[in-house]
């Protein structure tokens, strides 16, 4: 029985999922050497979403000097095992053109990848590149599937492109209610640019009943929110208002999102 003894009390090496678990706890706090060294370990063994945090980690020079040839490796390690955040990262790089050549092509393609996985930072970038194409008109379909896709899951800057869409007629009819639906969405969760939209749209009445003060109130949020659009409207606005509902929007614009209406 001495045998079974030792093996009972050998100690049990934790799984790949735990020792993942730490790095990420590490990571959280600051600790990226902490998290590097487990995630090295992992990512040599062949675990894509080890690479991928490496590749990000020498992307933006966390816990080691950046080095971008490195970031690419790592991320096409990762991204060729099929790892959505290797590949949404990886993407990014090819978008940018940083330590690779630019490739607009190239950085659609593993957008892709990463969004059909459910990735829904990917959702998003691949949405805006399929308006901002030359041929944009013949992906407002794709665009916007890819935008509801990425709202579903909470991206903010996805639901103010659908209003923009809704707004601009692009692929849909032109829609000033669903425009504003979509725009307060964004706005709530504090996206600048929807913010700026819905505050325009209660100035001009589009899609909502007018409401001046509620406009200085969203436009004033946009603002602070370092939105250029904020800037058509603002001024138009609150020189438009007495001072008690400067007063009054003021007040309003500082509360917690989660209060607005």
């Amino acid at each position: 029985m001495d045998w079974l003894d030792a093996l009972a009390k050998k100690p049990v090496r934790p799984s790949a999922a735990e020792r993942m678990a730490v790095a990420y706890d590490a990571a959280g706090r600051g600790d990226y050497a902490a998290a590097l060294e487990i995630w090295s370990e992992l990512a040599h063994a062949g675990l894509p979403r080890a690479q991928s945090n490496i590749g990000a980690c020498f992307s933006e020079g966390l816990g080691v000097p950046r080095d971008l040839d490195l970031a690419e490796r790592w991320l096409s390690l990762a991204a060729a095992a099929g790892d959505p955040i290797g590949q949404r990262n990886l993407a990014s790089l090819y978008f940018k053109g940083e330590g690779v050549a630019q490739d607009n092509a190239r950085a659609q393609q593993l957008y892709r990848a990463a969004a059909e996985q459910g990735d829904a930072a990917a959702q998003d970038m691949l949405s805006w590149m399929l308006l901002e194409a030359a041929d944009a008109a013949e992906s407002y379909d794709e665009a916007r599937r890819w935008a509801e896709a990425a709202a579903t899951q909470g991206i903010a800057s996805s639901m103010t492109r659908l209003g923009m869409m809704f707004h601009n007629a692009l692929g849909v009819p032109r829609d000033p209610v669903h425009a504003v639906l979509w725009w307060r969405r964004g706005a709530s969760r504090g996206d600048g640019d929807a913010q700026a939209m819905l505050g325009a749209a209660y100035h001009l009445g589009a899609g909502l009943e007018r409401d001046p003060v509620e406009a200085m109130v969203w436009l004033a949020r946009a603002r602070d929110n370092g939105s250029p659009l904020a800037g058509q409207f603002y001024s138009a606005v609150r020189n438009s208002l007495s001072r008690n509902n400067i007063i009054e929007a003021e007040r309003r614009a500082e509360l917690p999102l989660e209060q607005a209406p």
